[in-house]
């Protein structure tokens, strides 16, 4: 199929490509696999994210230091991450070498070993990344806040497991997770780079064509039945640490881009958002506050954090509850408005300049879309956003009965 845009092609066993040409030099080229943390069994906590760690140890031929030295060793980079919903193998490197990169990631992909010597030190190495992570209460909140939000649903889990299960994977884990959820339809190949679109899919057949095609049966149970909670932890920090939020839209909702430029007006990454101004800028009470929006499969979190010291907490949360108030019951004027459309077809545009983020960004809309909307159609459906369109989902994402709240203190 050919785009203005983009290039895609499906291979025989079902997996997608989707390539945009560009004149850099540089290259980026990514498997993502529709395959998370959420897919776990309960036994299985962590697994997806040990996988992620242990696919670069070896295959049927490389080692783990060839498979490290592949692409590195001619200056590119290889990389992979885990979230809840993805699993995602890439790699950076100049375009010559192109089929480099294509035959290193079908290697790992396909034909990874496992060797348990290496998933025995890399199980330290995770215990070592799980130990920093309780080490910095301003990552571990955003875990122990989607706990309490998702209860006793498989996307309330962290990503990293727990010890006790760390210890008990083994191949056979490895492999059956594998089986029963890295499935051909549910991957896509994504590039950005130079590279004639007939040759890279002949690069990817090649690489990738020899998997067997499978394909998903429904299988995620969807989230239900949220229940507002509010917790305090007693934590021996020197600030207070409080996160605030709710369940949002999931990624197929009408209105989602709705509230990404909700999100963007209250805390967003500018300077001028209203919780930066009201916490930071004019009382100085927060280095850092932001709000994020993460629209799953099924549902979706907002959220709000900062910290602040402990004798201004109860302050700060009444400011941000005050900037909720004003987002349910005011709408914004046209400027106001128009001010904020810009901002955020700004910062989307220019967040395309990084090719490695586009890479990634083209893969993951046409796994869950099987279709990616040009900047144009972006930009159009954001300026059509209305002030009842805002307070619409205002009202419905920043309610105060509906909020959650997580203070470690």
């Amino acid at each position: 199929m050919v785009d203005t845009d983009f290039l895609t092609h499906t291979l025989k066993n079902g997996i997608r490509i989707i390539h945009k040409n560009t004149d850099s030099p540089v290259a980026h080229l990514g498997v993502i696999i529709n395959a998370g943390s959420r897919d776990e069994k309960k036994n299985e906590h962590g697994l997806a994210h040990f996988i992620e760690h242990s696919v670069f140890k070896g295959t049927k031929k490389r080692r783990s230091f060839h498979v490290l030295s592949r692409i590195e060793g001619v200056g590119g980079e290889l990389n992979a991450y885990t979230t809840k919903e993805e699993t995602v193998l890439y790699s950076t490197f100049l375009n010559e070498y192109y089929d480099r990169a294509a035959d290193l990631l079908g290697d790992i992909l396909l034909n990874s070993v496992y060797p348990e010597k290496e998933l025995e030190r890399e199980k330290e190495v995770i215990f070592e990344e799980i130990n920093s992570y309780k080490d910095s209460p301003s990552e571990l909140i955003f875990d122990e806040f989607e706990e309490i939000v998702f209860e006793g649903h498989s996307i309330a889990r962290n990503i990293l497991g727990t010890r006790k299960n760390l210890k008990k994977f083994n191949r056979d884990s490895i492999h059956k997770f594998i089986e029963n959820n890295y499935h051909t339809d549910q991957m896509v190949i994504s590039s950005v780079g130079n590279c004639d679109f007939n040759e890279l899919v002949k690069l990817l057949e090649r690489s990738f064509g020899d998997l067997a095609a499978k394909e998903r049966n429904p299988s995620r149970k969807k989230f239900e039945n949220y229940i507002p909670e509010k917790k305090s932890v007693v934590k021996d920090t020197y600030q207070s640490h409080c996160i605030v939020g709710n369940i949002a839209y999931d990624i197929q909702h009408p209105k989602r881009i709705v509230m990404v430029l909700l999100n963007n007006i209250l805390g967003g990454p500018a300077m001028n958002s209203r919780l930066n101004l009201a916490l930071r800028e004019r009382r100085g009470m927060a280095y850092n506050v932001e709000s994020g929006y993460t629209a799953y499969s099924d549902t979706g979190l907002f959220n709000v954090y900062f910290g602040t010291d402990k004798e201004n907490l109860e302050k700060a949360l009444s400011l941000v509850h005050k900037e909720f108030k004003l987002l349910r019951d005011t709408k914004l004027g046209a400027i106001q408005l128009s001010k904020a459309k810009k901002q955020l077809i700004g910062q989307i545009a220019i967040s395309t300049e990084s090719h490695e983020d586009l890479m990634l960004a083209i893969g993951k809309s046409y796994l869950l879309f099987n279709k990616v909307d040009p900047l144009r159609i972006v930009f159009n459906k954001i300026e059509a956003i209305t002030t009842e369109d805002l307070l619409e989902v205002a009202n419905f994402s920043l309610g105060e009965k509906q909020m959650s709240t997580l203070v470690y203190y």
